[in-house]
């Protein structure tokens, strides 16, 4: 094992997806101010490896959609990687190993690591709190120590005997309690004086597949009603090209007013007045933009079916969950049609929305001040005191 120093780490990370390589960048920053010679290795994304970790397998590797039918479809891949990162990990035994978000991977692979001495954090507590709450008894077998993005998520572990910290969510240090629209316009290229629509229909490749078309050809809709409408589409450097397929297949690729972006979500979130967004972390980040959206998502019908009956509150997005009420509409599976996600976009277009906008924003300000907290150094400081124990 390596040895562990007042500027010296060696951590295994594992992060498995766009999301998951944003929070870890983020919690890197923490780490490496802790122990400026931190050494970070396993399975990670741009945003890791752009702080110096080193990735033996991209995230994109993990990456996957649905709960059941898309997953077993890359099975043979996803559990060969993680039998040869095991057996690696095992043979070089870090000081510790977090595991950041993708539950499904990092929990098995926690506890084996967990199983010979090698401290486990785990990073984001599973929503054991929205659906599949069984996963409990996996936490406690797999991490030593649960870092929490949100504030209630503590007191439910404790309740099951699982060690954690509310380290907040690091999205909340990262976004400005109040977003510079204009900045965001300039950078784009946008005028000041027209409504912005942010289309983000997810990072993984099978969200494209079952997300972008409902959102582009609601877009369409709204093109033809909104003649000043811009449209800005963020894509994920590996879906550039499939989205930028998929924009003249639909007769959109010369538009003019969409306008596809390497990139640059949040930049699009800050310059946006409205976002039609698929479920998943996307939507904390337009909350905390303080941005109205409208929530769609769609999977393959047999995945829906079986995510359905583990799910445990009315809620799919995080900002209705966070916020205990539909704040924002969702749009899910055959709920989504083109029609509706345009209608529902319109709801907070229209210039009679103000007011209701204006309510969202304060909400969303409260939920802001809620999540945010110093969570680098909380992370590291929960870490020091496991791998010191």
């Amino acid at each position: 094992m390596a040895d562990v120093t007042a500027q010296s780490l060696r951590v295994a990370m594992v992060a498995g997806e766009a999301s998951g390589d944003l929070l870890s960048g983020l919690l890197l920053d923490g780490l490496q101010q802790r122990w400026p010679q931190l050494q970070a290795v396993g399975i990670g994304g741009h945003a890791m490896q752009e702080r110096g970790f080193q990735a033996w397998y991209d995230s994109e590797r993990l990456a996957v959609h649905g709960y059941s039918l898309e997953v077993l479809l890359r099975l043979r891949d996803i559990l060969a990687i993680r039998k040869q990162l095991r057996q690696r990990l095992l043979q070089e035994r870090p000081s510790v190993f977090i595991g950041v978000d993708a539950p499904d991977f990092n929990l098995g692979l926690e506890r084996d690591l967990r199983t010979v001495g090698i401290k486990t954090v785990h990073f984001v507590c599973p929503s054991i709190w929205a659906w599949r709450p069984e996963r409990v008894h996996k936490i406690r077998s797999a991490a030593d120590h649960v870092l929490c993005l949100f504030p209630f998520e503590p007191k439910l572990l404790a309740q099951h005997g699982i060690a954690s910290t509310y380290v907040g969510h690091p999205l909340a240090q990262r976004i400005p309690m109040e977003p510079n629209r204009a900045a965001a316009r300039a950078a784009l290229g946008l005028p000041l004086d027209v409504q912005v629509l942010a289309l983000l229909p997810g990072s993984r490749r099978a969200e494209v597949q079952y997300i972008a078309r409902p959102f582009l050809q609601a877009a369409a809709l709204l093109l033809q009603d909104m003649p000043q409408l811009q449209v800005v589409l963020p894509a994920v450097p590996a879906l550039y090209e499939r989205l930028q397929a998929l924009l003249a297949e639909l007769g959109l690729a010369t538009q003019g007013r969409i306008h596809l972006l390497q990139g640059q979500s949040h930049t699009a979130l800050a310059a946006c007045d409205c976002t039609l967004i698929a479920s998943g972390t996307a939507t904390l980040e337009a909350a905390l933009y303080k941005r109205p959206m409208v929530i769609g998502y769609r999977m393959h019908p047999i995945s829906w079916r079986l995510m359905r009956r583990k799910q445990l509150q009315p809620w799919v997005g995080l900002p209705n969950i966070l916020c205990g009420d539909f704040v924002v509409p969702e749009l899910l599976q055959e709920q989504g049609t083109p029609q509706a996600l345009a209608q529902a976009v319109v709801q907070w277009l229209h210039p009679e929305a103000a007011l209701r906008v204006a309510q969202l924003q304060a909400r969303f300000t409260q939920l802001h001040a809620l999540l945010l907290r110093d969570t680098g150094t909380l992370a590291a400081q929960a870490i020091a005191e496991l791998v010191h124990a």
